[in-house]
């Protein structure tokens, strides 16, 4: 039987993923002053001994003022690489991929942990410890009423994040990585860039598409100089707010992207507007799979590898969408916190695992036994 696409293999510069599946990063707001601890380490670790091809470090500042909360990792200072090199390292030691995803919150810095309440900092947050600090973004303009309003980005600003990105990009590979993610999604800083909802300044950095995609793209250049492993780029395809970033902007961009030589554009979307979105005209009903056609519109416009990401539930959804060529690649979130093995499960419902082969070995001598036994009861046919 032929090996499933999802289960099939992938090189991207000398990189050998050794299935499709990726954990997205996901953050867990844990950390303190940037330093990963032991929380990081086994939140990770499960997913590379759940038998994912990549597992993603969350969100990872290069700047200290471009924290989303008190609790993001960094990566803005030497004193982040041992702890990081611990998680990659381990990773390694499972057969996944380390990667580590590279961002700036812009506006959406300096905010409230999401179980204290995922908006602006308060007097509680203040009382815990968690003080508000000064923050940057394209323009001046605050994502909301009663958020905290940005210092519109002067001329030093622009080499000193490209610094963040470049300095960011040598810790990553002192510490082991070998997959990089630029976020330029959700809101956060490079995609505050690229929307005119959120971009209207009036110099070289805003007002037409070019101008808007400009400091993003001096960005990704500047990381792709630094970094010869694989590059992947996370984009909001649409805003999904009317007058929005659209998918023909995502695709343009795209193109650029590969010309600067990323290798894998990561499609997800929404985000620009914070709270705000609630309020605004959705364009896009949410259901499983509801981002794969972003993936399937950029791999095809802009010929190059996507990876698809959002409400994608099972083993069969994955592999129908990478056969019908919507994606490379297949990111699992949410899905993979509710089953740190989901991988595991997925190889075993398309029929590639039934005897274990791709557990951990300290896991599958039990469960080779345990099918046994359950197959005496009559339990298993």
């Amino acid at each position: 039987m032929t090996t499933p696409l999802l289960f099939q293999p992938l090189e991207l510069r000398g990189v050998t993923l050794k299935n499709r599946v990726v954990v997205s990063p996901m953050c867990q707001y844990s950390a303190e002053d940037g330093l990963v601890n032991d929380w990081h380490l086994v939140h990770l670790g499960k997913f590379a001994q759940g038998g994912a091809g990549v597992v993603f470090v969350e969100a990872t500042a290069v700047e200290r003022r471009g924290r989303i909360t008190h609790g993001d990792t960094g990566i803005w200072d030497d004193s982040h690489i041992p702890g990081l090199r611990r998680v990659a390292a381990f990773l390694k030691s499972q057969g996944a991929v380390p990667a580590l995803q590279l961002a700036h919150a812009g506006r959406k810095s300096s905010m409230a942990r999401p179980w204290y309440g995922n908006g602006p900092l308060t007097q509680a947050d203040f009382d815990r410890g968690d003080k508000p600090w000064s923050i940057v973004a394209p323009t001046d303009a605050p994502i909301d009423a009663d958020w905290i309003r940005p210092r519109a980005f002067a001329r030093g600003d622009f080499q000193t994040v490209l610094g963040a990105f470049r300095e960011a990009t040598r810790r990553a590979k002192a510490a082991g990585f070998e997959i990089l993610e630029v976020h330029s999604a959700h809101g956060y800083l490079l995609h505050t860039f690229l929307s005119p909802l959120s971009n209207t300044r009036t110099d070289e950095y805003g007002g037409s598409i070019e101008n808007r995609m400009r400091f993003p793209l001096e960005v990704i250049a500047e990381v792709r100089k630094a970094w010869d492993k694989p590059l992947f780029v996370r984009i909001s395809a649409i805003d999904d707010v009317e007058g929005g970033w659209s998918l023909e902007d995502s695709i343009l961009f795209a193109k650029k992207l590969k010309d600067l030589g990323v290798d894998i554009i990561d499609c997800s979307s929404g985000g620009i507007q914070g709270s705000a979105t609630a309020a605004a005209k959705m364009m896009v009903k949410r259901v499983p799979g509801f981002q794969l056609p972003f993936a399937s519109e950029v791999k095809g416009k802009a010929g190059m590898r996507t990876m698809a990401v959002g409400l994608i539930l099972t083993a069969q959804q994955a592999e129908e969408a990478l056969q019908a060529g919507q994606a490379d690649l297949i990111a699992v979130g949410r899905e993979a916190l509710y089953d740190p093995n989901w991988p595991l499960h997925a190889a075993q419902a398309l029929g590639v695992d039934p005897e274990f082969a791709r557990w951990p070995q300290q896991y599958g001598w039990w469960l080779t036994r345990r099918e046994g036994l359950l197959r005496k009861l009559g339990i298993r046919s």
